[in-house]
């Protein structure tokens, strides 16, 4: 990537507690090489880990820490460290930053200034895989998400505890180019284009109780539509119940029962763009009972008469030229021979391609931050994708729809 953007512009690196603080010692040298100007603050955790003069060492400016530094504010340091910059960055974020942030605390540098700020952020995650997946993380990070925070990684691997999984800090060339795009003008490929993806499960009644429905967390279908939003696509989500907040700039339209959901897409078929990423339930019962079913005396067993639902990612793909989308993107999920079954999936429901999930028992991708996939096309080699975040894998999509509809 060019990285003649970042000349002279000014960014605020902030350098919060953990093992990979040493990693944002390579990527300050980086950010001066290609001409930015780098302040920096070091937090009381960061400091455990690098020293103030290594860093103003590779920066050439002084190194922040103190909120209470007198010279600094009398000339309300904090305030204009908060304002005077192009981009914060975050390098490594602590567990602790990030609970801050989401909770508006500010009872130290990092957090005061972060509090009184209004400029972009990108914040690039660090922390051992059990903390990154503690509920109160992932729901502190959902939470700066919807604030309109950027996020660089984590990345999967082993980490310095020894533990492998997901947590590590983003390598400092990768955050490099993150940091570059804040500063490239946008290129949006799919300008002008109209995408519908579906998401999520589905919930089929029973009675006004209980329902069929599956493990669907929403993530990757979510990832997908906000990816091709990003790419310049007028995108509509239609999206069965899930705890993910609606995207912003994306018409959200919610739905509950698989058949709800095939009248909802087709009487909102764009001509371009299908992605149908929702895990549709293939039955339901054939009549809903007006009022909850009881348990009777002596009875062990209970029947459900299901019928079929419509086969949704079928309907799109098989639809004559005139009315089908360019391209349809369908889902397979399997637990056995995946490759073979999302071909055969791929040739029988008419879709252009399909991304494909291995499903293991004993570990699922549902609920996942991460996925791996395969994508099989028509007129091309089975692709795999390595294990990375949702997000990733919603890009990497994007990308081959992008060159598929402009080639």
């Amino acid at each position: 990537m060019n990285h003649d953007e970042l000349r002279h512009k000014k960014i605020l690196l902030i350098i919060s507690g953990g093992i990979a603080a040493y990693k944002s010692l390579e990527l300050i040298r980086l950010l001066k090489k290609n001409g930015a100007i780098i302040n920096t603050v070091l937090t009381k955790g960061g400091a455990q880990f690098v020293t103030a003069l290594s860093i103003s060492s590779l920066s050439g400016n002084k190194t922040y820490a103190d909120l209470w530094d007198l010279t600094d504010e009398s000339e309300m340091g904090h305030i204009r460290l908060s304002r005077d910059h192009d981009l914060i960055v975050i390098a490594p974020a602590s567990a602790d930053l990030m609970a801050k942030m989401a909770h508006g605390l500010a009872n130290d540098l990092a957090s005061t200034l972060l509090l009184a700020s209004d400029t972009k952020l990108l914040i690039c995650p660090a922390m051992n895989p059990m903390m990154w997946q503690n509920q109160a993380t992932q729901e502190n990070v959902k939470t700066l998400i919807d604030r309109g925070f950027h996020f660089c990684g984590p990345s999967s691997g082993e980490m310095a505890c020894g533990e492998k999984g997901l947590g590590r800090m983003s390598e400092p060339e990768n955050i490099l180019n993150a940091i570059t795009t804040f500063f490239t003008p946008k290129e949006r490929p799919l300008h002008g284009k109209k995408a519908l993806v579906t998401s999520g499960p589905t919930l089929e009644a029973i009675d006004p109780v209980r329902y069929i429905s599956n493990h669907s967390s929403g993530k990757q279908g979510h990832a997908i539509a906000c990816a091709l939003r990003d790419a310049g696509a007028d995108v509509t989500l239609v999206t069965g119940p899930t705890k993910l907040p609606s995207p912003k700039d994306i018409r959200t339209i919610p739905i509950n029962a698989a058949q709800e959901m095939h009248d909802i897409v087709h009487d909102n078929l764009p001509s371009d763009i299908a992605v149908c990423a929702a895990a549709v339930a293939d039955w339901r019962v054939s009549t809903i009972a007006d009022s909850k079913m009881k348990k009777q005396d002596g009875e062990d067993h209970l029947v459900l008469k299901l019928v079929k639902n419509p086969d949704i990612l079928k309907s799109i793909g098989t639809l004559p030229n005139n009315k089908r989308p360019k391209l349809v993107v369908g889902f397979a999920a399997e637990t056995d021979d995946l490759i073979n079954n999302a071909q055969k999936k791929l040739n029988k429901k008419g879709c252009d391609m399909i991304v494909a999930n291995h499903v293991n028992p004993s570990d699922p991708v549902f609920g996942k931050d991460t996925n791996q996939a395969t994508l099989l096309s028509k007129n091309n080699d089975p692709e795999t994708w390595s294990l990375q975040s949702k997000d990733d894998i919603a890009k990497k999509l994007v990308s081959k729809i992008i060159n598929s509809m402009t080639a």
